[in-house]
């Protein structure tokens, strides 16, 4: 292993000194950079860039071992990882092997530290390993060393050295064929899983996420150990991939490698998620730009959605195919004339299938919904789907007897999977071009954390679980409401339909119920049948902006909802859709306090329905059911009349109008052992399993109460939901809040806010500040000019402060703080975030509870402008 280095016309010639060779290095590296990104720019081939960039670091690194290397050194080195496949992107690590006996590495210390620390000065970010082919064996047991040795490319070595590396990971000495592809397709399922088994991230990861290049490279990894083969192209002639497929992931793989070099370009390192601080800029380097119904990112990121979906589409299969060609071709097992499994995978009997007919596609999908222990389709008859997609006609240029056959797959067993996997597969974008159109679009904001498709398959598996067997505990009532539905499939059609307008302008719920009457009334759905799902998909944010944007314990806010939904069947189907409709959203955002909020309107309006439109409930007759109603839960923690009389006293009377039966007992109980002018704090966990809870304090009322409460709370980690201040007895305050911890990995117990919040309010308020913090990252690029808006209350006495602006961390408490530095009383508040918006309404008054004068709100508004971006002090 005597090796000199050779000559290559990308090193830097003529500089004897090694101060003026290191920055004739530098210079050359930086050169070829710029050149790099220049061309990047007029759009040459990404595969030539990357190879360019690895030829020129070739020559660097080779000069830099000539330099530090003796003549005579029985060493060698190799390029391995991605260098070694002879690609680098701007900014990817280099990967290096020094292949030595040990006397050889031990004669030659000195001389390494000396390069590695030369191409560190040159700016070449290099992770190497020194090795004896022995070394190499025993390391190779990791896998992902043997992957990396696998594309190992000689950069000075000779064909003995490049021999021996090959033998010491022979499969006959580590890892054999099988053994390997088993190996790295657990890992890749591992790897899916870290990223939560999808692609529709909102920062998705170019390279290690689901149908990420990494796919593309594995499946490479795979083919060379287990045919010797370093292109996919070349498994085209041996029957393991067709053409086809391999076309498709050639042009995946170019996409994938335009997004990622451009990211590394952006960025100005080594990245591979595509994070919010990028992907405009990138956009509009790789030339999107807005139009009139979608933001050029939002096209970018579509590309990469639909480009990751098709790749992870051919990568099952392939992993499929590799799998029958160690294990070999199972024993068929018939299921009917047409279908059979083979390895537990459905398949079509005749290699022929489905003979341009769509009505075979959809038998397909219908036997599949009768296998649900089957493992997933067949590689065969999933390419022989994916070529006959042609053949499957939009629904409008169907055939009525193709519409029924459609309509069986919806009203069939397991309807839901069947809808998703038609979906994956590419069926159901034929069949409903307006789904193709949602295919893979994301929208660039913080609430909605998956594209519309994705969102949409969401929302169909949670109203599939609400008829499940086994309840999921996060909903409290859907369970209960489904079995009353009259045709669960209308449920369906109508969360299939809710946004599948998004992105074609105008009010994607009026478009798509638009587009649902047309497909329900070509499907022979009846009038009354298309008239729900229109009106479902039409409202399908009704019921949930009224409860998290109104009071919902108003009657007269009751009335106008059960006006708007008119029957109980609509509100049944709309309570469900909008249940499943929150929660496949994002995971983080249903919870116990939205599960009540919804439950506590669908009741209340059920009520009001029930006693007829024409006939509002009154509040006395209100307040009488609801003390009778509390009398009854505190005779069962065993408090008498008397006592529960007493204890009624100290409420105000607004509160058996306005709060449910339970929430007062449990306020009762908690000011059943206090004296009258102590603060009184209680919380109490909305649900088992569930961060959201509910705090209660009542305490003689002060000048900045409100705000020291909201404040502190914040400072405790703690996210307001829902606020409600109510004057008791005697200047008393009557507050409950619902709250979400920030951090619901260490979230505060019960018994630590009880104590703290206590302790602050018995002390000087004025002490009590808002607490800085800096702005998440992610909120800087979704930024929302403010909105501030002030309407007279309904009684003449309160004024109400509407305020649209971007949420962040303390905007609460901060709001709060000016409302306290003007001394204005807060009445009520509704807490509302959607992602990055936040919408907050609060009723308000002026100390003597009259409403704010002109001068007051225009004050008010200056005084919250200023404040908002959290730069100032009111």
């Amino acid at each position: 292993m005597s090796h000199a280095a050779p000559t290559d016309a990308a090193a830097p010639a003529g500089a004897n000194d090694e101060a003026a060779w290191l920055q004739l290095a530098r210079d050359t590296l930086a050169q070829a950079d710029a050149e790099l990104a220049a061309r990047f720019d007029r759009g040459e081939s990404v595969d030539r860039l990357v190879a360019s960039r690895a030829r020129t670091v070739d020559g660097l690194i080779r000069d830099a071992w000539s330099r530090c290397i003796p003549g005579e050194a029985k060493l060698a080195l190799f390029a391995v990882g991605g260098y070694g496949r002879g690609e680098l992107f701007p900014h990817s690590d280099i990967d290096l092997l020094v292949l030595a006996d040990e006397a050889g590495q031990q004669a030659n210390v000195e001389a390494l530290a000396c390069f590695f620390a030369l191409l560190w000065d040159i700016g070449l970010q290099a992770s190497h390993a020194v090795r004896s082919p022995a070394q190499c064996t025993h390391a190779a047991a990791d896998p992902t060393v043997l992957t990396a040795l696998l594309e190992a490319r000689p950069l000075v070595a000779d064909i003995a050295d490049r021999s021996a590396l090959e033998a010491s990971i022979a499969p006959g000495k580590v890892w054999p064929a099988r053994d390997y592809f088993l190996a790295k397709a657990q890992e890749q399922r591992q790897r899916h899983a870290r990223f939560g088994d999808t692609s529709d991230n909102l920062e998705p990861n170019l390279k290690d996420g689901p149908g990420g290049l990494r796919d593309l490279h594995t499946l490479g990894w795979m083919a060379l150990r287990s045919f010797g083969v370093r292109e996919l192209d070349a498994l085209v002639g041996l029957g393991h991939v067709g053409a086809d497929e391999a076309a498709a992931l050639e042009r995946e793989r170019e996409a994938l490698g335009r997004l990622r070099f451009g990211l590394h370009l952006v960025a100005g390192r080594s990245e591979e998620r595509l994070r919010f601080d990028y992907q405009k800029t990138l956009a509009a380097h790789l030339g999107y730009a807005d139009d009139a119904r979608n933001l050029g990112v939002e096209q970018m990121m579509q590309g990469f959605y639909r480009s990751a979906a098709i790749v992870r589409r051919i990568n099952d299969r392939l992993l499929q195919r590799f799998e029958e060609h160690f294990d070999g071709t199972a024993v068929p097992e018939p299921i009917d004339a047409r279908f059979e499994l083979r390895r537990g995978y459905l398949a079509a009997r005749d290699p022929d299938w489905p003979h341009g007919d769509a009505a075979q596609v959809f038998e397909l999908f219908a036997t599949w919904a009768s296998q649900p222990d089957a493992r997933g389709l067949h590689s065969q008859t999933a390419r022989g789907l994916a070529e006959a997609l042609d053949v499957v006609p939009a629904y409008t240029a169907a055939a009525p007897a193709l519409r029924d056959r459609f309509m069986g797959l919806l009203r069939g067993e397991r309807p839901v999977p069947t809808l998703e996997r038609m979906a994956r597969l590419g069926v159901l974008g034929r069949w409903i071009p307006a789904f193709a159109q949602v295919s893979g679009r994301m929208q660039f904001d913080l609430f909605h954390v998956y594209t519309v498709d994705q969102h949409t398959l969401a929302v169909l598996r949670n109203l599939a679980a609400f008829g499940s067997e086994t309840p999921d505990e996060r909903f409290s009532m859907a369970h209960e409401v489904w079995p009353t539905l009259r045709k669960p499939e209308l449920l369906l059609l109508a969360g299939l339909f809710h946004d599948i307008a998004k992105g074609r302008g105008g009010d994607h719920s009026e478009v798509g119920a638009e587009d649902a009457q047309l497909f329900c009334a070509a499907h022979a759905l009846s009038g009354s049948d298309t008239a729900l799902v229109a009106w479902l998909v039409r409202k399908h944010l009704l019921m949930s902006i009224t409860a998290q944007k109104q009071d919902i314990s108003d009657p007269a806010v009751i009335h106008r909802f059960a006006t708007q939904v008119a029957d109980r069947e609509r509100l049944d189907y709309l309570y469900l859709l909008t249940c499943a409709d929150i929660a496949g959203t994002s995971p983080k955002l249903w919870n116990a306090w939205k599960d009540r909020l919804l439950a506590d309107l669908r009741t209340s309006t059920r009520l009001a329905l029930r006693q007829g439109l024409e006939h509002p409930v009154a509040a006395i007759e209100h307040i009488a059911e609801t003390r009778a109603a509390v009398r009854g839960l505190l005779s069962a923690r065993g408090i008498d009349d008397d006592e529960a009389s007493t204890l009624f006293l100290r409420f105000p009377e607004y509160s058996f109008l306005r709060a449910r039966p339970d929430q007062i007992a449990w306020q009762a109980l908690a000011l059943r052992d206090s004296a009258p002018g102590q603060v009184v704090v209680a919380v109490r966990s909305l649900a088992a399993g569930d961060h959201a809870m509910e705090v209660f304090v009542h305490s003689p009322d002060r000048d900045g109460l409100f705000a020291a409460i909201v404040i502190s709370l914040d400072r405790l980690g703690l996210e307001i939901q829902q606020a409600r201040a109510l004057d008791g007895p005697g200047a008393t305050i009557f507050d409950s809040f619902q709250v979400l911890p920030g951090d619901t990995r260490q979230p505060p117990s019960v018994t630590d806010i009880e104590r703290r919040l206590a302790a602050a309010l018995s002390g000087p308020l004025e002490n009590i500040h808002p607490a800085r913090r800096a702005q998440p990252r992610h909120l800087r690029h979704f930024r929302i000019a403010p909105r501030i808006q002030f309407d007279d209350g309904a009684e003449g006495d309160q004024t109400v402060l509407s305020l649209v602006c971007t949420d962040r961390p303390g905007l609460l408490a901060d709001i709060a703080h000016v409302l306290r530095a003007r001394h204005l009383r807060v009445l009520d508040a509704r807490i509302a975030t959607f992602g990055e918006r936040a919408e907050d309404v609060f009723r308000i008054s002026e100390p003597d509870n009259t409403a704010l004068n002109p001068d007051s709100r225009a004050a008010l508004r200056d005084a919250l402008l200023s404040r908002i971006d959290g730069e100032a002090t009111p």
